[in-house]
């Protein structure tokens, strides 16, 4: 009985909830992936604004929303590199790539038939989504489309002869809305059969999400891209939900209260929970404070911060979605860059404990955090005590040893607790990694 809990607590396969085969492959594929690419980047980036939000709720950006909407006129992102974005994103360890397609402000970065109101009208005049689609393909990195179900320049969404600011939560009750719900599928449509197989389709519905009839697109998602991955928020779970800006304070388990922006979570798991318990989940967070490309916002994270964030993410059995924000002329800030790769000079070093890895048996640490695959716990140590001690431990430790160089470190097991000598541990100035080798 004790090795069939082990082996359960352990493995990595039995950590995807109970599912249909097609759903099971979905998950599997995320849950393997860990770390993606979200990028945020459209006409919005020659203000040096937020995206949408100048329109929505003015203020403290200081365009009018007549200028906002002008901007297109102007975007000629010329120095624009696919295939230089995705291999930025292998050298930084990224598994996949989630494109802003359509923000809330209704203009698409994809050339789309149903609008006027796309990159395709602007000086630029290519399909961007297309061009990163292919170089994504190229590349063998997965690819998925973000889409905003709110979308400011539609009429059918809200009367658009009034301010954006006065009505940009909807207005399903008007005459009109049927015709938008119209809208969204064919564009959506569009998405899922013009730019390949599909990794992820990233709603992002904000309030009210049941008035987009979510079940309505998720069926047609899962008839055109079965194998695409769906979030949650069109108003139903879908396959994950998404933290916002921040990381969950426990394991999230299914029916439990993981607000986008809220950090009141509740009925989260403060230890392992059961297999079929386990809610998949990714938190979307920026590298500065915004998401939109902003030339006075230097309020950057450190890679050790980012490092360290993704390792939290992973010992919680969650997904690490760090977003860009590219510049108008169409290039990746130094300053992102060079965080990014050295995210990736870790993960190249570190990887196997957080690819394809899940929650770890030991939560709340001080110091570090734990990821397990298969058999293998690792054991990521940030601000190592004198002492690395491991309570309430229940596996047969086979062997211990540093993940950069393969040192085997000295352990004892004693009362339910293992005890790991650090001494030959090489140190890391963002997480040194331990391999707990277990029966």
């Amino acid at each position: 009985m004790r090795s069939k809990t082990l082996f359960l607590l352990f493995s990595v396969a039995l950590a995807l909830p109970a599912a249909e085969p097609a759903e099971a492959a979905r998950l599997k594929k995320f849950n393997d992936a860990k770390f993606g690419m979200f990028i945020h980047w459209g006409p919005y980036s020659l203000a040096s604004v937020e995206a949408s939000w100048p329109i929505m709720v003015p203020g403290k950006w200081g365009i009018s929303e007549a200028d906002y909407r002008a901007l297109p006129q102007r975007f000629n992102p010329v120095q624009f590199d696919p295939q230089a974005w995705v291999r930025l994103a292998k050298e930084a360890g990224q598994r996949y790539i989630v494109f802003t397609s359509k923000h809330h402000d209704g203009f698409a970065m994809f050339d789309s038939q149903y609008t006027d109101y796309k990159i395709t009208k602007t000086p630029y005049g290519k399909d961007t989504a297309k061009m990163l689609a292919d170089a994504a393909k190229a590349e063998g990195i997965p690819f998925g489309f973000y889409y905003s179900p709110p979308d400011m320049n539609h009429p059918g969404f809200r009367d658009t002869t009034k301010l954006s600011s006065t009505n940009w939560r909807s207005e399903p009750q008007r005459p009109e809305w049927p015709l938008y719900l119209d809208y969204m599928e064919l564009q959506l449509t569009e998405l899922l059969t013009r730019y390949g197989d599909l990794f992820v389709i990233w709603f992002d519905g904000l309030a009210n999400q049941q008035v987009y009839n979510g079940r309505r697109f998720h069926k047609l998602i899962r008839e055109i891209q079965p194998g695409a991955l769906i979030n949650n928020r069109i108003g139903l779970t879908g396959d994950y939900v998404t933290p916002e800006q921040r990381l969950p304070k426990g394991i999230p388990t299914k029916g439990a209260a993981v607000g986008n922006t809220d950090p009141n979570d509740k009925g989260l798991a403060n230890a392992a929970p059961a297999p079929e318990q386990f809610q998949p989940w990714e938190t979307c967070m920026t590298i500065n404070g915004t998401w939109a490309y902003n030339k006075n916002d230097t309020r950057y994270k450190s890679s050790t911060e980012l490092v360290r964030a993704l390792v939290d993410a992973a010992s919680k059995g969650g997904n690490f979605l760090l977003n860009v924000g590219p510049t108008p002329e169409g290039t990746i800030q130094p300053e992102f860059q060079q965080r990014l790769r050295a995210i990736g000079a870790w993960l190249k070093v570190n990887g196997d404990a957080i690819y394809g890895t899940t929650y770890g048996p030991v939560q709340g640490l001080q110091w570090g955090r734990t990821t397990t695959k298969g058999k293998t716990v690792y054991l990521h140590v940030f601000d190592p005590p004198a002492a690395l001690e491991l309570p309430n431990w229940k596996a047969k430790v086979v062997r211990v040893r540093a993940l950069n160089g393969g040192q085997a470190l000295k352990f004892t097991e004693q009362a339910g607790k293992l005890k790991i000598d650090p001494a030959g541990l090489p140190a890391d100035p963002h997480a040194a990694v331990i391999a707990i080798e277990t029966r």
